[in-house]
């Protein structure tokens, strides 16, 4: 199996909504390292997974929608709990349908599996993991 990973990062302001939560049902920031991992069992004629190029130029895309907004009033996020590892499967889905749509180059459409990663700080940190259909 093959893996390319890709990184960004992005701020955000966001609240939780149960008292589970505690003090973080009060809008609070966050920033995260974001890291994206693609996995292929083959590599396309070039011998790349994916066009670290592209992948970096459509992770950033998908950030942009997040970076330095709050999610509570984003309309995407209605009535969910903008968890830590929500977010992963968010952006997930986004470079799923990516990879789907051939973004990421010839070798986009045969990725096999994504992870995404969030770290929080270097002790705390969520990722979502799925095969691609």
């Amino acid at each position: 199996m093959f893996s390319l990973t890709v990184s960004d990062h992005v701020m955000i302001a966001h609240s939780f909504h149960g008292e589970e939560f505690g003090p973080a049902q009060r809008l609070h920031g966050a920033t995260f390292v974001i890291e994206a991992e693609f996995r292929a069992h083959k590599l396309d004629r070039l011998q790349l997974l994916v066009d670290i190029g592209l992948a970096k130029v459509e992770l950033r895309r998908v950030l942009d929608q997040l970076d330095y907004t709050n999610l509570d009033d984003n309309p995407m996020f209605r009535g969910i709990n903008t968890t830590t590892e929500y977010i992963a499967y968010h952006i997930h889905g986004q470079l799923a349908a990516a990879c789907h749509e051939g973004k990421l180059g010839e070798g986009g459409r045969a990725v096999s599996g994504i992870k995404i990663t969030l770290r929080e700080s270097p002790n705390a940190w969520a990722a979502y993991e799925s095969d691609l259909a």
